[in-house]
């Protein structure tokens, strides 16, 4: 009961009080989204539509890029009168927002954060992000957290491997993440013993929530089977899992250990808080911010139910678009709507972003973005793939530009892969002019031919 009071506190007092500091307008949006989620079907999508119109039209006038694009396509947001209509624009990849950062931002943007990804596709991409994008992202996850019967302020347990949230744990973080009961455990390592020091960690918390990557969370699960921990007793509602692709087995085995359903999630830092999924099953789109188009290898549409290329515009990145981009992702979406009367368009199947583990010589299992980040974060690599041919050997391919500094780039590649890999581990090193994708059309940048 005490803790429910506190739960509460957070969610309706101290949360939204955290936010309206930031000049966030979460609040607004999440109960604006929780009402639009029982719109039906065709009521969402003339909402969409109206969004668009407004969306572009405001681009048009406050964005470089687009004002000419549009200029030179004949393009006039104002006609817009169909959500077909937007496939009459380009779609957006990398490489362009790359070459045209600049000119991609608006013009009255104020407060830009800069962001960086690239660990699912190996090619890495600087972006900006403003306060309308950040607020309607934040807002999204927090709906679909509540569709679980769970809320900001029960507590979390974090297994997440990104530096840009283990890197930025400053006092005031902290401090937030103690106050909304958040506890953050770095997920590169795997070795027995800090899979045992994870497993201490939930049965100590109690989480009500679990939030992380599906081969993270899998790993500990099996690891707690193994060794007769059990873990199904703490009172856990739901794991959440999202940035990799989650097979059956990994949610068997989730759910068998901690005893709670598992919550598959799809987006990225560029793509936003694309879908999640509810208690009944669906993946449901977010769609009063993201319009999901389905493309084949050439660009064209697919009609509903077929197989392609998961391609998003954001509604709400104003201040830097995301108009038409292209995921990388592959995906079908579903003519279906979900029982659970939410009028939202699901995703039927999300096909890509799988991040695999490779083993270190003394057998430390480890995540495969142990070692993806330095490559990530290195200038002039416009492209990489990671592959572990044994305990003593492992390739790296770079695709690089004028910028990659050689001889600097491979002194650290090579230090940081032996610290994690082994010292007499062979780290070899190639420059092709291309890596080719995968049959499904998605990039596996970590593959490791090691049995763990």
């Amino acid at each position: 009961m005490i803790s429910d009071i506190y739960t509460s506190f957070c969610s309706t007092i101290l949360f939204p009080l955290h936010e309206a500091l930031k000049k966030h307008t979460t609040v607004k949006v999440r109960q604006d989204m929780e009402h639009s989620q029982w719109l039906a079907p065709e009521q969402i999508r003339q909402l969409q539509l109206t969004r668009l119109k407004a969306f572009l039209i405001d681009v048009d006038r406050h964005v470089p890029y687009y004002r000419q694009l549009f200029a030179s396509r004949g393009f006039d947001p104002q006609e817009l009168s169909d959500l077909r209509q937007l496939a009459e624009l380009p779609l957006l990849d990398k490489a362009t927002i790359r070459a045209n950062s600049e000119a991609l931002k608006a013009d009255d943007a104020n407060g830009l954060s800069r962001f960086n990804t690239g660990g699912s596709s190996g090619e890495p991409l600087i972006f900006f992000i403003g306060n309308k994008r950040v607020s309607h992202d934040v807002a999204a996850k927090w709906r679909a957290t509540r569709w679980w019967d769970v809320d900001i302020g029960d507590p979390e347990a974090v297994i997440w491997g990104s530096p840009i949230e283990l890197g930025s744990q400053d006092k005031i973080r902290l401090l937030r993440d103690k106050f909304f009961r958040t506890h953050l455990m770095p997920a590169f390592e795997m070795s027995a013993e800090k899979l045992d020091g994870f497993i201490g960690d939930i049965q100590r918390i109690r989480p009500k929530m679990l939030f992380g990557y599906p081969s993270a969370l899998a790993h500990i699960a099996e690891h707690a089977e193994k060794n007769g921990v059990v873990l199904s007793e703490l009172g856990i509602k739901v794991a959440f899992v999202t940035s990799e692709r989650l097979y059956e087995h990994q949610r068997a085995k989730i759910q068998g250990v901690f005893g709670c359903p598992v919550a598959n999630g799809y987006g990225g830092r560029d793509a936003g808080f694309i879908a999640h999924q509810c208690p009944r099953g669906g993946m449901h789109i977010t769609a009063e911010d993201i319009i999901v188009e389905i493309v084949d290898n050439d660009g064209k549409v697919l009609p509903v139910g077929e197989l392609g290329e998961i391609v998003v515009t954001h509604l709400a990145t104003r201040d830097f678009p995301f108009i038409r981009y292209r995921t990388g992702d592959m995906g079908i979406l579903s003519a279906e709507t979900c029982d659970c009367g939410r009028g939202l368009p699901l995703l039927a199947e999300v096909q890509g972003r799988t991040t695999d583990f490779v083993v270190a010589q003394d057998g430390t299992v480890l995540h495969g973005l142990a070692l993806i980040y330095v490559l990530r974060d290195l200038d002039g690599v416009d492209a990489f793939k990671i592959t572990q041919e044994s305990l003593d050997k492992t390739s790296v391919q770079i695709v690089r530009t004028s910028a990659y500094q050689q001889a600097s780039a491979e002194e650290k590649i090579i230090a940081v892969f032996k610290a994690r890999l082994g010292q007499a581990v062979n780290i070899n090193i190639e420059y092709p002019e291309f890596i080719a994708k995968e049959k499904s059309g998605k990039f596996r940048y970590v593959i490791s031919h090691v049995k763990q």
